[in-house]
């Protein structure tokens, strides 16, 4: 297997050459394959791709919201973080309580028509406000439902008692290295109707030896050139806040997919992607002052010698 970002350049090559065209809940397409793997040594670098910008800082804001058990978007905007926007803001356009504009199928529509992408804007751009500015509406609108924060810290069993999945992993990390029950489950099958996106990183599993740790996720969707990078990103942080707290040296971020898939509309982003060489990866550095992952703040991280060619924008399915 490939190392380094030549791991997911390959994987979007695999897919351009042998995807299926399939429909998608969205209605754009994509080109899929099941199952595919990737690999990263994280001790040669963190793997934040080269071959475009990645915003690092939206990667690790997304992350502390969800090491805090968070599931509001206003964390996140607290943080010019808009990452969630769009499935806050579709069950706001569709309430009952929403008298603007009609925002049907605002995702298409705001690529595909300008007089109504700069009516989408001024939309959005006050449903944020009224998330950061009322607390009433930010409580009603800006909820996701029992996502990733919810089930990483507060997992509720059929008896009523709720599980601090992560706290208990990495206490399990510490105590009992060689178990082989590291593992953090997303993806509860009792709460997903109430989800604004059911996870796509569904469950991801620690490894200690050799003094050093290891994650792998398993990832059920995976948007290959919007949503992947953030997630390989993501969890090599993960990996990374983890074994610092546990005194251990980082091994390697493995990544399996279930459905990885490209959607149509962003075919030519990646064979733009695909013709550029990548860079060294950079260098993470944390405030070695941290004791407990739960401690973290966003200016507790940084990346250093990040080189990266220009960004590269594409539409998001919503």
């Amino acid at each position: 297997m490939q190392h380094g970002e030549y791991a997911y350049l390959d994987m979007c090559q695999h897919v351009l050459n042998n995807g299926t065209e399939k429909r998608d809940r969205t209605g754009t397409g994509t080109l899929s394959v099941f199952g595919y793997q990737m690999r990263y040594d994280l001790s040669k670098g963190f793997p934040l791709l080269t071959t475009k910008r990645v915003p690092f800082r939206l990667i690790a804001s997304e992350l502390l919201w969800f090491i805090k058990g968070d599931t509001n978007i206003r964390y996140l905007l607290q943080h010019n973080n808009n990452i969630w926007n769009e499935w806050a803001f579709k069950q706001w356009v569709e309430s009952a309580d929403y008298t603007g504009p009609d925002m049907t199928d605002f995702g298409r529509r705001s690529q595909e028509d300008e007089s109504f992408k700069e009516q989408y804007k001024q939309v959005m751009d006050t449903f944020k406000q009224r998330i950061l500015d009322d607390d009433a509406f930010a409580k009603e609108y800006g909820e996701l439902g029992p996502v990733y924060g919810k089930q990483w810290r507060e997992w509720e069993t059929a008896r009523g008692e709720t599980i601090d999945q992560l706290k208990n992993v990495i206490d399990s990390i510490k105590n009992k290295p060689d178990s082989r029950r590291h593992l953090v489950v997303a993806y509860n099958p009792g709460d997903v109707s109430g989800m604004a996106l059911p996870p796509c990183h569904s469950l991801f599993q620690f490894y200690v030896a050799d003094g050093k740790l290891s994650c792998q996720l398993y990832q059920r969707s995976g948007d290959i050139f919007l949503g992947v990078p953030f997630n390989i990103a993501s969890y090599a942080l993960l990996t990374h806040l983890i074994a610092h707290e546990c005194g251990l040296a980082v091994g390697e971020f493995i990544h399996t997919l279930g459905d990885a898939h490209i959607y149509l509309n962003h075919v030519e982003q990646i064979q733009t992607q695909l013709s550029r060489e990548p860079h060294d990866f950079p260098s993470l550095h944390l405030n070695s002052n941290i004791d407990s992952i739960f401690d973290v703040e966003i200016n507790d991280i940084s990346i250093q010698g990040y080189d990266p060619h220009p960004g590269i924008k594409a539409p998001i399915a919503v």
